[in-house]
């Protein structure tokens, strides 16, 4: 089934789906914020500010006008960041065709409420149009799959039929989709992996080896796992694609925009200068916050969680930071 898809946000994972969109046949318009991006796709065919050396389908179609991107699609994929999914939906209601399935690809915890991307649609969207909610997360960065290396996601939904039509959507020759029913485990998994990279981008910075790297990834697998069980998810999702794929791919890729900014803390620099330099969000330094604020509104022990907060908000240098995790109380593995 061929699909007319909006597109909202044309950063470089936007980007990239709507032109694997537009190349399985799919009539895709691209929303982006910025009137002169979408003159300059509209001329080149290609994104120059977010994913530049990437050609895009002549079948894409661009816009800045929300109306018009929504004009008739029988699917919407909002690929905005965290902390604007709840102003660019609310100000997309009007437009969205009241049967569309709504697919959302951010990866973040919002900060003011402490909610879910998922949350904030379910607020937002009349419950007819959640029932049609889906989420898509897993380790993919947006410049391999614009050039098509194979790669593998989930497709979260509490209706199975919905998350068969994403995933049907979506799925190409190097693009596999997998379906999921936990939607708040997926989404988890997506927002607390970017903190993690940061922190594996510190210890980096700092010039410890694989080992410190290895213990971040595995320890910080089981603050995300504590989160999810806290919030009603399923274990297993925290070991797939969503949960461990995810959190390996951002800790340990150069791709990864939050590596990148730990990366730079640890080498002494400072986190205004950093995210004043860069194009693009690292969704981990606001989902730092939310995740901290979030695991002490629900009881969870979230220690990776506590130091990252203490560096990145109220300037603790790093290495004592790691001091603290290695020196904890001791105590069993699964514990």
């Amino acid at each position: 089934m061929l699909e007319k898809v909006a597109v909202i946000g044309a950063g470089s994972w936007g980007t990239t789906l709507a032109d694997l969109l537009a190349k399985k046949g799919h009539e895709v318009t691209l929303w982006a914020y910025e009137p002169e991006l979408v003159l300059t796709m509209r001329e080149t065919r290609e994104n120059d500010l977010f994913l530049p050396g990437i050609k895009l389908q002549d079948g894409l179609a661009f816009t800045n006008d929300l109306e018009e991107a929504y004009r008739g699609c029988t699917m919407v994929l909002c690929v905005v960041p965290s902390q604007l999914v709840r102003r660019v939906i609310t100000n997309s209601l009007p437009f969205i065709p009241k049967d569309a399935v709504v697919v959302s690809a951010s990866k973040g915890i919002e900060v003011d409420t402490l909610a879910t991307v998922s949350e904030i649609y379910q607020e937002v969207l009349p419950p007819e149009m959640y029932a049609r909610f889906a989420a898509l997360s897993g380790p993919s960065f947006a410049r391999e799959v614009a050039q098509e290396m194979p790669t593998a996601v989930a497709a979260a939904a509490a209706d199975e039929k919905i998350a068969r039509r994403v995933q049907e959507a979506f799925t190409t020759s190097f693009f596999r989709v997998y379906r999921n029913a936990d939607v708040v485990g997926v989404e988890l998994g997506g927002a607390i992996k970017n903190v993690i990279a940061i922190a594996a981008g510190i210890s980096d910075g700092l010039g410890f080896g694989s080992n410190t790297r290895a213990a971040l990834i595995t320890r910080g697998l089981a603050e995300m796992t504590r989160l999810g069980l806290a919030m009603g998810a399923q274990p297993a999702t925290f070991a797939g694609l969503a949960g461990m794929g995810d959190l390996v791919l951002t800790c340990t890729g150069d791709l990864s925009r939050n590596r990148s900014v730990g990366i730079q803390i640890g080498q002494g620099r400072r986190l205004d200068e950093i995210l004043g330099e860069m194009r693009m969000v690292a969704e981990g330094v606001k989902t730092t916050e939310s995740a901290y604020n979030l695991a002490r509104k629900l009881g969870v022990e979230m220690p990776i969680i506590d130091q990252m907060y203490q560096m990145l908000y109220q300037n603790k240098p790093a290495r004592e930071a790691v001091l603290e995790l290695m020196t904890r109380n001791l105590k069993a593995e699964g514990a």
